[in-house]
């Protein structure tokens, strides 16, 4: 009887650690899993914030910006808005995109470098534009863009019973010029190289959240908040936050080191 029970209880034992071995491989399966969320949360959030900050100090005093400050002035603000924020959200969609694609084609590790060197010269373009502005006494106002940009509008917008009246018609006039604006601008370029180099999730959330708080201080503030911008110190800003991205890119690396 004694052989039985000690026996018994070997196999009760045996049969208990049997039960607890895929428990133990389950936990570790389980904080596996909760790392690598964690892991996808931190880089999304990491490339919201970097996206955020390259699109707010890209755009302040950019054309698009200009545009829509212009435009509010004299037509339906929320239609302004709408159309301007809708043309730079898909643009923002369009670049990261592209720059989804750009992987693909090559190999992470390129995509990586070359979206830092594209940081180090759009920083030292932007560090050199406002050097030479403050030796110079330039640039303590607002862009030269501001300027040529209402030049444009009063060149494309026509007067009298041709005028642009109703909501859709000025909600495609800013969609339109807004984007033609954007195709090609510094913050579409940098949109891809980051989209390319980090998770495009966050991309496109912060540049779609960034550009529509631009657009919508552009809209609110109107001209008084344009005159208002300093050229040289958002070049000089624009131009230290490149170089700071293209440093974070040198310090992390590339994901294939």
């Amino acid at each position: 009887a004694q052989g039985k029970l000690v026996g018994g209880t070997g196999a009760l034992g045996w049969t208990t650690a049997t039960q607890r071995l895929p428990g133990q491989a389950q936990s570790c399966i389980q904080m596996d899993g909760l790392d690598a969320v964690r892991a996808g949360q931190q880089s999304v959030a990491e490339a919201f914030t970097t996206t955020l900050s390259m699109i707010v100090v890209s755009e302040l005093g950019d054309k698009t910006f200009f545009i829509a400050a212009l435009l509010a002035m004299r037509h339906d603000r929320r239609a302004v808005f709408l159309g301007s924020a809708s043309a730079l959200v898909a643009m923002t969609v369009l670049s990261v995109l592209m720059g989804v694609v750009l992987p693909a084609l090559l190999p992470r590790q390129y995509t990586h470098w070359a979206a830092v060197g594209l940081f180090v010269y759009f920083g030292a373009k932007l560090l050199m534009e406002a050097v030479k502005m403050f030796r110079d006494g330039e640039g303590d106002g607002p862009s030269d863009e501001l300027d040529e940009v209402e030049k444009e509008l009063k060149d494309r917008t026509p007067t009298g019973k041709g005028a642009v009246k109703g909501f859709s018609a000025i909600f495609m006039q800013a969609l339109t010029l807004t984007f033609v604006a954007e195709w090609g601008d510094r913050s579409q370029i940098s949109t891809i190289a980051l989209a390319a180099a980090k998770e495009p999730l966050g991309v496109v959330l912060g540049g779609s959240f960034g550009h529509c708080c631009c657009t919508c201080l552009a809209v609110i503030g109107g001209k008084y908040l344009a005159t208002s911008i300093s050229e040289r110190v958002v070049v000089g800003s624009g131009g230290l936050l490149f170089l700071a991205f293209a440093l974070h890119g040198l310090i992390t690396g590339s994901p294939s080191d």
